[in-house]
Parts: structure tokens; C-alpha cells; sequence
């Protein structure tokens, strides 16, 4: 757990001092898988500028990411991509109040990069050093676009690394009521599309093949946990497209790769949607946020806006751009975390496997 000092910050909460509105702008930094990446965020809602130097073709050559290889491009690209968005933002490290970062979870080598960065940063320029959690950021990336949306809200997170079903009860304060139990969403689609040829990333090669077959050409099973009605498990499926390309083999029979992407996206996407809306439901929230890399599957959006129009929910999701991993998520979370009070100091460090709503 990372110390947090939170401070009384008297008459300049949301950016209003004596009376008098004053921007407030923070550099976001993000670095916790294969994008290096940095922002400028204007009070928590304007974009001023978000480079992403992306690692996909490097990491493509080995069927996925390589960590080694991940933090090592960080450290060639970071530096670049900061300089990148202050320049496109027309400001100096001068004029940023200050600094956000993700620390977590993510892989260990990268998010060390990015926080040692940031550290750097603050100290030579004696800013406020914000630690954001990587995937309260991915929540964060619907405040962009949608200036109507603000807490309580129900958000679902679906990404390669998690998948979680949370209720936002305020900038930066989480109720987690469902979680995966083993493979995240991102993870089953990139192990699926390993196993009919399609390489890596697997989300976007699947939505693409997917709209070439039959989604009901084969079932794939769709788990049910008793006791824990919002809580998911993708591994079974991905299992059951194992066994079905196994089994079309021993039995010399046609294998069709868009059939099984169209059905396993099926499968999935309707589990994501039903516990969605049965929380949604329960818990009385008429305002449904998607976010995480997944967020951009196309066959999830339409499945959702369907099933939002029919039970009165309106529906969020950002843009493609920032549903994957991006620094303007991290600037906005981190311009609320700033506005709260919160800063983080230089005992700050890379935590892997953080928690959502933990400091």
C-alpha cells in the first residue's frame, strides 16, 4: 500500500481560487504495458494533447508482449513523447500544476519507467506528484467526451487484464460488486485468436473476422457462478473453442475461423451485457459506462446500446483512441485525484498487481 498525504486545500478545489477560475492543468503519464505515453489535460475534461508511441508491431513478433523488451522501449521513448504532448499543448513543464502517473498494476519494469519519470519531474520542477491506478483511469476516459457524465455511476471494465464491474460512487471512490475469476475478457479474445491463426492483438482481428461468419454457427458455453451473480469466468469458453478446433481435427472436419470468431465473440459479449444490465438493474443505476481496451469491441457496443435502450440505461463509452491504453485517462483521474487533495511522495513506486480502489 502507498502512503497518500490528502490536504485541506482551501478555496482551490475544482480549480477556484478567491473567487476567480483558475485552469488547472496536469501532464498524465502512462507506461504500464507496451504504450509510452503522455498527456496534457486542461480541468479534468479537455484533451490538449495525448501521444501514444505504441509497441504492437515490435511485440507482434513474439505472439505477445515481452516485458524486458516493453521497459526498454520505454526508457528510448518517454522523454520524446512527454516533449511531444507539451509541445502540441503549447505549454511548459512551468505551467503544469501537476504531474499524474500510473503505478499500478501493470507490468512491474514498465511502470517503473513512467514513475521514475514523473518523480523526476516533480522534484526538479517541485510539482505534485499524483499516482493514478491504471484502470481507475480506463473509467476515467468516458469524463472526456461526455461532459454530462458524472458519478454515481455503474462502469464496466473490460480489458486484457481485468474485468470488473464497479460502482462509481465518486470521482476516484469504487465498489467493486464483479470480477473475473480467472482469464480477463482481453485475454480469452488474444488466446482465441492464437488458436485460429489470427496472431496478436486478437481483440480487434476477431471483431473484424467475426463480421465474416455465423455467430450462432456453434454454441460456446456462457458461465454462471452461483453465489456471485456479477462475478465472470472466460476460461471455459476458451476451453470450448480449444476443443472444438481439436475435435474438427480428429474428425477431419472443415474448420471455420470467422464462424468461431463470430461465435465466441457471441458468447462473450452476451455475458458481459446480461450481468451489465442485471446489475444496472439491482442496484438501480440508470447510467452504464464501458471502458478498458474491449470498450471499443464493436459487436459489445451494439449489443449494449440495444440492451440499454430496451431497460432506460444510458449508455457510455469513449472513443477507440481512449479505450486502450492512453495518458489522457491518466491526466483526467489524475486531475481529480489533485483536486481531492491527493499527493503522493517520492516513497511512490510501481505496484503490479494494485487494486482498484486501493491507495
Amino acid at each position: 500500500m502507498i502512503p497518500t498525504v490528502r490536504l485541506r486545500v482551501v478555496g482551490e478545489r475544482f480549480g477556484i481560487w478567491m473567487g476567480n477560475e483558475k485552469d488547472t492543468l496536469i501532464l498524465g503519464i502512462e507506461s504500464s504495458c507496451d504504450e509510452t505515453a503522455a498527456a496534457v489535460i486542461k480541468n479534468g475534461r479537455e484533451v490538449l494533447s495525448n501521444i501514444i508511441s505504441s509497441q504492437i508491431e515490435l511485440h507482434k513478433l513474439y505472439g505477445g508482449v515481452v516485458p524486458e523488451i516493453a521497459s526498454r522501449k520505454h526508457i528510448e521513448k518517454i522523454n520524446q513523447v512527454i516533449e511531444e504532448a507539451l509541445e502540441e499543448a503549447k505549454v511548459t513543464l512551468d505551467d503544469i500544476d501537476a504531474v499524474a502517473v500510473t503505478y499500478g498494476p501493470g507490468l512491474v519494469g514498465a511502470l517503473l519507467v513512467g514513475v521514475a519519470e514523473a518523480k523526476a519531474i516533480c522534484f526538479a520542477k517541485k510539482k505534485p506528484l499524483v499516482g493514478v491506478h491504471h484502470i481507475e483511469g480506463h473509467v476515467s476516459a468516458n469524463y472526456i467526451e461526455h461532459a454530462d457524465l458524472k458519478p454515481p455511476f455503474l462502469g464496466l471494465i473490460v480489458s486484457g487484464g481485468h474485468t470488473h464491474l464497479v460502482i462509481v460512487k465518486d470521482y476516484g471512490e469504487y465498489e467493486i460488486i464483479g470480477r473475473t475469476r480467472d482469464d480477463a475478457v482481453g485475454e480469452a479474445f488474444d488466446k482465441v485468436a492464437r488458436s485460429i491463426g489470427l496472431g496478436y492483438p486478437g481483440g480487434p482481428k476477431i471483431d473484424k473476422l467475426a463480421k465474416e461468419g455465423n455467430p450462432n454457427a456453434i454454441v460456446f458455453p456462457k458461465a454462471k457462478i452461483d453465489g456471485a451473480p456479477f462475478d465472470f469466468s472466460f476460461s471455459g469458453v476458451k476451453s470450448a473453442v480449444l476443443n472444438h478446433i481439436n475435435g474438427c481435427n480428429m474428425k477431419g472436419q472443415e474448420i471455420v475461423p470467422a464462424d468461431i470468431a463470430a461465435s465466441f465473440q457471441k458468447a462473450v459479449t452476451d455475458v458481459l451485457v446480461e450481468k451489465a444490465i442485471k446489475a444496472a438493474k439491482e442496484k438501480n443505476c440508470k447510467k452504464l459506462a464501458l471502458a478498458g481496451g474491449v470498450a471499443s469491441n464493436s459487436a459489445l457496443r451494439t449489443a449494449m446500446e440495444q440492451a440499454c435502450k430496451e431497460n432506460d440505461i444510458k449508455l457510455y463509452y469513449p472513443s477507440p483512441v481512449y479505450c486502450t491504453d492512453n495518458a489522457a485517462m491518466i491526466g483526467v483521474a489524475g486531475y481529480y485525484e489533485y483536486q481531492k487533495g491527493v499527493r503522493h511522495g517520492w516513497e511512490l513506486n510501481a505496484v503490479p498487481n494494485l487494486k482498484i480502489g486501493e491507495r
